[in-house]
């Protein structure tokens, strides 16, 4: 493994030669500047694709069999972990256990740096003990620079206990190597600010959870089409989507809609499978256990069992 302290030879701490100038450029300079570096954080997920499908089927075979998704880093790493798993219960309506994020610090380290805690590996083991880390969960450990001590000792904790684990960095692998069950590399190259891997780094690592964490939710069913059947319906703006999703996909007028979203306990999944069904809530939330929530599937062996 690459020591810790040198790390000066990092894809992700070396100089970018087209921001050599960068205090002398114009406004407009700066945003071409950042959006030509910016579409390689696009490129970099392209050429990861093997990787990420790998980890979305790897991680969703997971979850059915009742295990958990965490998200292990440091600083922007951390951060973003954070957020991705806290996008998860909105969106897909999942339960907060399900996907989680853990942070070097703790929660106090999502709103102010503390940097000098991501070197203690120590309390990466902590923390997957403290979350009783099983065989049969998943353990994604995130680390721009590849070398965040905290987000190595998460995961050799993690593969000690049989759980199934992930190591995404944007630096080769031959700069920092880790023993995981897959590796994703985001190669983006020096920062245009150097060093400062909150920029195309934070990005590509947006863009690969976004891609891991939808992924998964597709796969467990929590989507029909393209809409978020799933959806909390908890406030104003939910409930209007959950009217829409409904009515586009059933042709109902608005007041209908909602009548059959109260019907159904505001779950549009449910309430979809009664429309197109026939079934009431308790028979339709049976029949969407027998195959694991996914509403595609319920409702061709409903109508299988009906010809």
């Amino acid at each position: 493994m690459t020591n810790f302290q040198e790390r000066g030879h990092l894809l992700t701490e070396q100089v970018n030669p087209n921001s050599l100038n960068l205090d002398q450029l114009n406004s407009l300079e700066l945003v071409e500047l950042f959006n030509s570096e910016d579409l390689k954080a696009v490129a970099a997920v392209a050429a990861a694709k093997v990787q990420l499908a790998a980890a979305i089927d790897m991680t969703a075979d997971r979850l059915r069999q009742g295990g958990r998704l965490f998200y292990v880093g440091a600083g922007t790493s951390g951060r973003l972990g954070v957020l991705d798993a806290a996008e998860c219960p909105p969106t897909f309506c999942t339960a907060p256990e399900l996907v989680q994020g853990i942070i070097a610090g703790g929660a106090g380290a999502l709103v102010r740096s503390s940097e000098d805690l991501e070197d203690r590996s120590e309390d990466g083991e902590s923390a997957i003990a403290q979350r009783q880390i099983t065989q049969l969960d998943v353990v994604v450990g995130i680390t721009a620079g590849g070398t965040t001590p905290f987000v190595h000792g998460a995961i050799n904790a993690a593969r000690q206990r049989g759980a199934a684990t992930i190591f995404i960095a944007c630096v080769p692998a031959d700069q920092v190597s880790i023993e995981s069950d897959l590796d994703i590399r985001l190669l983006t190259g020096p920062e245009i600010l150097a060093g400062s891997t909150r920029l195309k780094a934070g990005t590509v690592t947006k863009l690969a959870l976004n891609t891991l964490s939808t992924g998964v939710m597709v796969k467990l069913g929590k989507v029909y089409g393209n809409r978020m059947v799933d959806v909390a319906v908890t406030n104003q703006k939910l409930r209007d989507r959950a009217l829409r999703i409904i009515q586009d996909l059933t042709g109902l007028s608005r007041e209908t809609a909602g009548f059959l979203l109260e019907r159904s306990g505001k779950w549009v999944k449910l309430s979809l499978l009664m429309h197109w069904t026939g079934l009431d809530q308790q028979a339709g939330k049976q029949l969407l256990a027998a195959h694991q929530g996914n509403l595609r599937l319920a409702v061709n062996s409903y109508n299988n069992q009906a010809k």
